[in-house]
């Protein structure tokens, strides 16, 4: 981590200074007032699924490749993700037709599918400190909008499309 850091302040002080316009000061003091430390005990979460879901299971992909979802703060990997090729994709859309077409979703009034989908709601709502905290972790924005925006506007979607 520390040779990451080294490497970010070297390619930041090579960069050409120009003066910062005063929305860009204003942008960069906000963020920087908005970076928090991560969840409670200090701990970085872990993805505890990193194959792919597909026909309702977890998965290998189908040639076994993974692939490294690297920390954009730091530069080292997280973890390995399965590598779906075109062969898991064919899979998992022929699983999609067969479940749609076959399964008890189309037989369900809409009623029923507007209960799931709360649910589904509720159980986002739930775990929103932790998707919070993994969304940070994969993409590197700042936590606070993740967890003031990026979950809760997922949340609301969904009852949104239910009403």
């Amino acid at each position: 981590m520390l040779r990451a850091a080294a490497r970010l302040a070297r390619a930041r002080a090579a960069l050409p200074r120009a003066p910062l316009a005063p929305v860009q000061l204003q942008c960069r003091a906000f963020s920087e007032a908005m970076q928090e430390p991560p969840p409670e005990g200090g701990g970085v979460p872990v993805p505890t699924q990193t194959k792919l879901l597909i026909n309702g299971e977890l998965v290998d992909a189908v040639g076994g490749k993974t692939f490294p979802v690297i920390d954009p703060r730091t530069e080292l990997p997280i973890c390995e993700v399965a590598e779906a090729t075109a062969a898991d994709v064919d899979i998992a859309v022929a699983a999609a037709r067969r479940a749609f077409d076959l399964g008890p979703w189309p037989k369900m009034s809409g009623r029923e599918r507007g209960r799931i989908l709360f649910r589904f709601a509720d159980l986002l709502e739930a775990h929103a400190e932790e998707l919070a905290a993994l969304e940070t972790l994969d993409n590197g924005k700042p936590l606070f909008f993740s967890r003031n925006a990026d979950i809760p506007l997922s949340i609301d979607h969904f009852r949104y499309f239910v009403r």
